[in-house]
């Protein structure tokens, strides 16, 4: 049942989002006698089914907080897809607000394809460890993935300003420039829905490798042991792990063993999995960013560029402003008060360097640099804009980057 409410809760905001594109599309039309009111009508439509699936999406994480016996929060599965309902509560939020129905066409494929994303990793309930029983899992957690969930409607709303302020057509420098910024933010977007592609696609085909390599662990008498340990990929492994000796591995475009091994350096068990599999990224979203840049016949971002016509940009870079100073403090509590009370019950100390705390301290002064010149120095428009999108991106590196390539004390986020 609870996986079932999120598959209708995924499948209702693509369908919201298609509303939201009608209200903006749907307007353009000449035989539309009340532009605005085929707006409102639209709009309203995309918001009831917004809420529709965010309601579904509610009763998928309390069937699973009721099946597991505790919050569904402590994996990279049940994170993903939390982060995802918060997005769209923080989406719903911020539409009440300012009524503008562009801002779905943005804010709600960002909730599609992190639930896409989160559905990539193993679903099974599983215990929590030591670490994570205490009541504050569910403070820390909620609160930070509210705060993030802000900051990408912020996103959204600066990525909307930049499609309407950067000249697509200039050849300037600096024109040039910003259009390769705006090009590679929606790079990396492609590039996650062509990862979470690729992984849907090799496991529906059933496609799997394995390796053996020696992995060096400490034993419960505190000597180093070298154990032999299996490595399995979902993805052909162009690269396989330092010093492995493949035990199976099924042909692809005829391939028949990998081509390149892991460097001395990534040496961890999976750490060539990683790197495998941040190569399939990269090159599924080439692949991908190169299909729909034959379709569209121009830029992406010049392709969507007329989809934020008619919006007020005084309005969408006030809706980026205001949805990060309504996150930050959420953050700020979440991420760094809540964390740093945790960290001393569970470990003794309240800050140790590691890099999942490191990384939330770097999201966090982003976005302080980002209030303080806002409010200080009148950084409005494209600056501010552009720091609401970078700001995200740190944001998405912090959460997928570093739980699952940088090994650390939150390394269980990743199972």
């Amino acid at each position: 049942m609870s996986s079932t409410l999120l598959l209708i809760a995924f499948i209702i905001y693509g369908l919201a989002m298609m509303a939201f594109v009608m209200a903006i599309t749907g307007r353009k039309s000449v035989q539309v006698k009340d532009p605005d009111a085929y707006t409102s009508r639209w709009g309203r439509n995309g918001l009831v089914l917004t809420i529709i699936g965010f309601l579904c999406h509610l009763g998928f994480f309390f069937t699973r907080w009721a099946e597991a016996g505790h919050i569904p929060t402590s994996n990279m599965y049940e994170f993903m897809t939390f982060l995802a309902m918060m997005i769209v509560l923080a989406f719903i939020v911020v539409y009440l607000i300012y009524r503008t129905a562009v801002l779905g066409i943005f804010a709600l494929p960002l909730a599609v394809i992190i639930i896409a994303y989160a559905s990539v990793f193993p679903r099974e309930v599983q215990p929590l460890i030591p670490a994570l029983q205490s009541y504050w899992l569910k403070i820390h957690v909620t609160t930070a993935a509210l705060g993030e969930a802000f900051f990408a409607v912020g996103f959204a709303g600066g990525l909307m300003y930049l499609l309407q302020a950067v000249d697509f057509s200039s050849k300037e420098p600096k024109q040039r420039r910003e259009q390769r910024g705006v090009e590679f933010t929606i790079f990396t977007l492609v590039m996650i829905t062509a990862f979470v592609a690729s992984i849907f696609s090799f496991n529906a085909a059933g496609y799997s490798a394995k390796f053996e390599t020696d992995v060096k662990v400490i034993g419960t008498d505190n000597t180093e042991q070298v154990v032999r340990q299996e490595v399995k990929y979902v993805l052909p492994p162009i690269v396989k792990p330092f010093e492995s000796k493949t035990t199976e591995m099924q042909p692809f475009l005829g391939m028949t063993s990998p081509l390149f091994e892991a460097p001395s350096w990534m040496h961890g068990a999976n750490a060539g999995r990683k790197l495998n599999t941040v190569v399939w990224s990269v090159l599924g979203g080439a692949v991908l960013y190169g299909i729909l840049r034959l379709i569209a016949r121009k830029p992406l971002g010049a392709a969507l560029q007329p989809l934020t016509k008619g919006v007020d940009p005084d309005d969408v870079d006030e809706i980026a402003y205001r949805a990060i100073a309504i996150g930050y403090p959420i953050f700020t509590l979440g991420a760094l008060i809540f964390a740093m009370i945790w960290a001393h019950e569970a470990w003794g100390r309240f800050w140790g360097w590691d890099p999942k705390e490191v990384w939330a301290l770097i999201v966090w002064l982003f976005y302080a640099a980002y209030l303080h010149l806002r409010l200080s120095r009148g950084w409005q428009g494209k600056p501010s804009a552009w720091l609401s999108v970078v700001g995200f991106l740190v944001v998405m590196f912090t959460l997928v980057g570093v739980n699952l390539v940088i090994a650390g004390l939150h390394s269980y986020s990743g199972t």
